[in-house]
């Protein structure tokens, strides 16, 4: 059943994302997994959209934050404010207090304003003035960031992008996708018609399941091998970065409508959850998946 309509969510997100499907079935996962999405390319290659797509999809509240260098964490966060008529301050909540947050070119802020999102990442919740204030549920992040090569960026710090479950890259559509695009209709108009095809409640009722995946002991092996092998060739993975792969695997494992993990689901998955924890990127998270022994 989840894989049916897990399967029926990915050809929806196609109409609008041409020859993204890879890309669309890793964000799906990575929802599935509780984690949050970096999507790393140039500009004007889809990033926008698939956020907006997936959030329509799911019915689901969404909000926009174009990230620049004169952003601060207030303005994402929220603010407490004197109310004259109240005779004290009241907490004004900002844009993060949605459960799909686009954070738009985020390396185009400051890194103190990047750190912001670090607690509400990791915690669900947000503290101002030594209050506590709790972020709707499901919360999502979805940043995009630009090459660091070009200017006024400012690298992520490792902290940060370790909040990230994982790290994909949409590249530019193949031929004939782009041909489709080019005589199709607009995307922003096949984007303000798309309706809900998934509840919120199965969603939800699917990270569950999720996490209950089995992983049997040669599995943890191999994952364990991996993770061995990554903090042999420099700065590997920590165990939050273990916990993401195993996350990750147990997700895509679902999708593909199977009970417990096998190492295909731990492979299709490895790239975008090790490339930007570990020395050498995504180049090497792939040498490494051929150089590690399957079970």
């Amino acid at each position: 059943m989840a894989r049916e309509c897990i399967l029926h969510l990915i050809d929806h997100l196609a109409k609008i994302l041409l020859g993204k499907d890879d890309a669309i079935r890793l964000a799906i996962c990575c929802l599935l997994a509780r984690g949050h999405l970096l999507v790393e390319d140039q500009p004007g290659v889809g990033k926008t959209l698939l956020s907006q797509a997936l959030a329509q999809s799911l019915g689901l509240q969404f909000r926009r934050v174009q990230f620049t260098s004169d952003l601060l964490p207030a303005d994402i966060l929220g603010a407490s404010i004197y109310d004259r008529e109240a005779g004290g301050f009241s907490f004004h909540p900002g844009p993060i207090f949605t459960q799909v947050l686009l954070a738009d070119e985020i390396n185009r802020a400051t890194p103190k304003t990047q750190s912001a999102l670090l607690e509400a990442m990791e915690e669900g919740r947000v503290s101002c003035d030594g209050t506590s204030h709790a972020l709707p549920s499901p919360f999502f992040v979805i940043a995009t960031q630009n090459p660091s090569t070009q200017i006024g960026t400012f690298m992520l710090p490792e902290s940060q992008l370790d909040r990230f479950l994982m790290r994909l890259a949409l590249g530019v559509p193949d031929r004939e996708a782009e041909r489709q695009m080019l005589q199709g209709q607009d995307r922003r108009e096949m984007l303000r018609a798309l309706s809900p095809v998934l509840p919120w409640h199965e969603l939800a009722q699917m990270q569950q399941m999720a996490r209950l995946v089995h992983v049997s002991e040669p599995l943890l092996d191999y994952v364990q091998d991996l993770i061995a092998a990554t903090r042999a060739v420099g700065h590997g993975l920590s165990p939050r970065g273990g916990l993401a792969l195993l996350a990750a695997a147990r997700a895509w494992a679902l999708m593909e409508g199977r009970v417990m993990v096998l190492p295909e689901d731990v492979q299709a998955v490895a790239v975008a959850v090790m490339g930007h924890r570990i020395s050498g990127g995504a180049e090497q998270a792939s040498q490494l998946l051929a150089e590690v022994a399957i079970p």
